[in-house]
């Protein structure tokens, strides 16, 4: 079954490393990916540029709304994600807990689905 694995981190915290921080902090992601490319469960993986340059669209009875980055009001960023293929939601939370983001940001694990829930 496929799982996102979303780095959620605060908006500032690259501009806190210096570029040798940036570059091993990076390199560290690619042999986590490495390794699950190897396993043969990456199905897809991206590192996301800052929001500063991001835009939000939002369409609201026929109007759009685009409002460019930064956005003071963000707490969080998504900064990157895996999407990996696991047997099991705990095969997941286990890779999760092995990627190296883990240490400096959140790693949000989620199931891909439909967007609507079941009844069940």
């Amino acid at each position: 079954m496929p799982y996102m694995l979303l780095m959620v981190e605060p908006p500032g915290q690259r501009q806190t490393r210096s570029e040798d921080e940036g570059r091993a902090v990076y390199a560290r992601m690619q042999q986590f990916a490495e390794e699950l490319r190897a396993r043969g469960q990456l199905l897809a993986v991206e590192s996301l540029s800052s929001q500063n340059k991001a835009v939000r669209v939002q369409v609201r009875n026929g109007q759009a709304a685009v409002t460019d980055g930064p956005f003071a009001e963000a707490k969080e960023m998504v900064g990157g994600f895996f999407l990996i293929d696991c047997k099991t939601r705990a095969e997941a939370v286990a890779l999760a807990q092995a990627c190296p983001a883990a240490e400096w940001c959140t790693v949000e694990v989620r199931g891909v689905g439909p967007c609507y829930e079941d009844a069940d």
